[in-house]
């Protein structure tokens, strides 16, 4: 990963495309009374994502059912690790949730409930990711990942023609990596890239604060049930493992579905790190909806069926995105900007298939998107 800040948006082309997009969001809310923030669907919908996840877990320990019974049960502690991922800590994180920091802060720290640290996640996803959308070696979540590749700009191996075969059993591994050991690899390429602080200080307390972080969640989802309910080790194991695989690959499907699809594009900077494009558009250029009329997966995934809003407003509520929507999408029409969209979960899954096996067949570095 490059520096921070080493590419920047410069438009040729000068456009009030954002500056008129803004203006109608915001006469959207005054227009309608409404909070941009956090509403009661919001709150029930935290409680039950919550309930979704402990619930289950508290009937492991205290019922000790079947085998059978357990792994359905962590089942469904996946589908609330994941919901947790994408509905609470996802809008908390960035400052969407409420008005208020202390807010804010208080859910956005459910993240380390689930196995992550809310600070590294902030700096990728919110720095990098929402800043350098599919910009390859900025955008991290395009980054290749051991046999998978995401962009195509990056180097084509004789495996990644069979990746859309076997991708989805490697993205169900993602956040046991993520509770293991992502957050302490990731926090030294930070530093080494500037991105994060350079202090000895720094290195020291955030080093100790991740560790106090992964202890706490370990002790919690493996010590207590060991130790405290004397369930069996490897019963335990294998039900954290499989809460974690269920959850890792609704979450990874899931965020493929908004940038690794058809249409989506990976621009290059030039040798001055500039992108001839406007920060808006290119968030547009790079991002994808799907299933936009499915109210339950619409309510499940948290806005991220949405991302194009998402991108373009991360400091609204999702809850909201659906009634802006058509706002976003009429003020693109009528500036002449793409806004892309897949009707259906099946389409958009096709799709990032299909797209798996081009970036599989790609000649290295010779094909130029965007």
């Amino acid at each position: 990963m490059k520096l921070k800040g080493k590419v920047k948006f410069v438009s040729k082309d000068k456009t009030n495309f954002f500056e008129i997009l803004k203006q109608r969001v915001d006469e959207y809310f005054a227009v309608n009374n409404i909070s941009k923030h956090a509403n009661s669907v919001m709150v029930i919908k935290t409680i039950a994502m919550m309930l979704i996840y402990f619930a289950p877990f508290a009937a492991i320990m205290i019922f000790q059912p079947p085998l059978w019974l357990s792994i359905i049960l962590w089942l469904v502690m996946g589908l609330g690790l994941a919901g947790i991922g994408m509905s609470v800590m996802h809008d908390a994180n960035h400052g969407a949730y409420s008005s208020n920091k202390s807010i804010n802060y208080i859910v956005g720290q459910s993240l380390n409930l689930i196995g992550g640290y809310v600070d590294n996640w902030k700096m990728q996803h919110n720095i990098l990711h929402h800043t350098y959308t599919n910009i390859v070696n900025m955008d991290e979540d395009i980054n290749d990942r051991v046999v998978l590749r995401f962009s195509p700009h990056s180097e084509v191996k004789p495996f990644h023609k069979r990746q859309y075969v076997f991708a989805f059993g490697l993205y169900g591994f993602l956040t046991l990596y993520w509770a293991f050991l992502k957050d302490f690899i990731q926090f030294f390429q930070y530093k080494n890239n500037g991105v994060a602080a350079q202090s000895k200080h720094y290195t020291i307390v955030t080093l100790l604060k991740i560790t106090m972080v992964k202890l706490f969640y370990f002790a919690i989802f493996l010590g207590i049930p060991i130790f405290l309910f004397n369930l069996p080790v490897w019963e335990v194991f294998l039900g954290f493992f499989v809460m974690h695989f269920f959850a890792s690959l609704i979450v990874s499907t899931i965020f493929q579905l908004a940038h690794t699809v058809e249409g989506t594009t990976h621009p290059l900077p030039d040798e001055q790190g500039t992108i001839e494009n406007s920060w808006a558009i290119h968030q547009l250029n790079t991002t994808c909806n799907f299933s936009r009329n499915n109210k339950i997966l619409s309510w499940y995934l948290g806005g991220l069926n949405y991302q194009v809003e998402h991108h373009l407003f991360p400091r609204i509520c999702h809850v909201h995105y659906p009634d802006i929507a058509h706002i976003v999408k009429s003020t693109a029409e009528e500036y002449g900007i793409p806004y892309l969209e897949n009707g259906t979960f099946r389409e958009a899954l096709s799709s990032h298939i299909e797209t798996l096996k081009r970036f599989g067949k790609l000649p290295d570095l010779n094909e130029v998107m965007g």
